[in-house]
This record gives C-alpha cells, structure tokens and sequence, in this order.
C-alpha cells in the first residue's frame, strides 16, 4: 500500500515537472521582448570565468548597489534588472547554472550576472561607495587569476544584454539536463508530499465537523 502510494507521488511529481516545463516553454517565446531593446539600456558581455567569481560576490554588490544614495535613474534601472533576472533564473538555485554552459539556465545566469557586474563598476565613480566596490572589484580580479579563470569563455561570454530584455531559462531543454530535471522533479515531489499530507491531515477534521 505504501509503495502504491510513493509510486502515486512520484508520478504527480514527474508529471508536474513537465507540466512546469511546459508552461515555462510556452512563455519562453514573450521572454526577450519586454518593451524593446531600444527602449532599455545595453549591458555589457561578462565571460564564462569572470560571471563564476562574481557569481560569489553578487549578493555583497547588490546589497551595496542597495544602499547607495548617490543615484541616478540609469544605475536604479540596471540594478533593477540584475534583481528581475535574479528572480526569473529561480534565485540562483539550480545546480550548473553557472559553471555548466550546457545548463537551461546559463543564459540567464549570464544576464543577472552582467547586470551585477555592471553595477559594480558604476560605484567605483560614486563618492560614498567607491571605497567598498574597490575592494570588491579587487577581490574578483585575485580570485580570478587564483582560479585561472580569464580566459575561459562559453558560448553565452559575447553576448550583451538589454534592461528592456529579460532571459529566461530554457525550458524545452530542462528534460534533457539531468541535474536540473532533478532538482525541479524533486521540488515537484517536496509539493506533492506535503499536499498529501495536508490532505490526510485535513480529511479527518473535515469528517468529525460533520
């Protein structure tokens, strides 16, 4: 009986996976048209080994670039995306979605990442935060020559970026990533389990009211 009920959660799981897939594909193609790239700012390439070391600093420059009083519209707006991208890549969360080029969610990992990195250049200028984004932008280039990461470069590392553009993963190639089918199948399975036992938990209560 228990493994019938398993078997039953791992299929829900499963098929809510691909379900999810699914309707993230289906909205894959509004994913790079939010406005026009003519109506946003351009943000420049970042490589596969500079986007892995700043990968380590983002929430230290976001956190900063937050802060910051000394503003201009341009800087809230590139600051902005680097948190929309943030979000739309699922936080980070998936596993290769920097290191591994091959991941659905590179290209957006690439997005937020350059926005980051642009950001951080744009305090060194700022009287208040330049001290502090110094160091950070010191920290990056040691850990990048520590690492020996200057020169590796993906097929994502030319490419630029648009604040009217958002990158979304995708998700047609999730089924075919291992590691990322995985983690969403068993974020799929943690929803499932936790519905079934909401519902066991509900159904007597419901019962006894009656």
């Amino acid at each position: 009986m228990k493994s019938s009920k398993t078997i039953s959660i791992l299929s829900t799981a499963f098929a809510a996976a691909a379900w999810f897939c699914a309707v993230g594909e289906n909205a894959l193609a509004h994913s790079r048209s939010v406005g026009g790239s003519d109506t946003g700012l351009d943000i420049p390439e970042i490589s596969h080994g500079e986007m892995a070391v700043i990968s380590d600093y983002r929430g230290e420059i976001v956190g900063l670039a937050s802060r910051a009083t000394d503003t201009n519209e341009l800087f809230r707006r590139v600051l902005n995306y680097a948190e929309i991208q943030y979000s739309y890549c699922l936080w980070g969360r998936m596993p290769g979605s920097v290191s591994d080029e091959e991941s659905p969610f590179n290209e957006c990992a690439h997005a937020y990442l350059a926005a980051a990195k642009a950001v951080l250049l744009e305090m060194r200028e700022m009287p208040r935060e330049a001290v502090a984004a110094n160091e950070i932008i010191s920290a990056v280039d040691a850990d990048m020559v520590r690492r020996s990461l200057a020169l590796i470069t993906c097929r994502f590392s030319g490419e630029a970026f648009n604040t009217a553009d958002v990158v979304k993963p995708r998700w047609s190639k999730v089924p075919f990533h291992p590691a990322s089918m995985a983690s969403l199948t068993g974020l799929a399975a943690l929803f499932a389990l936790v519905t079934f036992a909401l519902g066991r938990f509900l159904r007597p209560k419901a019962q006894s009211s009656e």
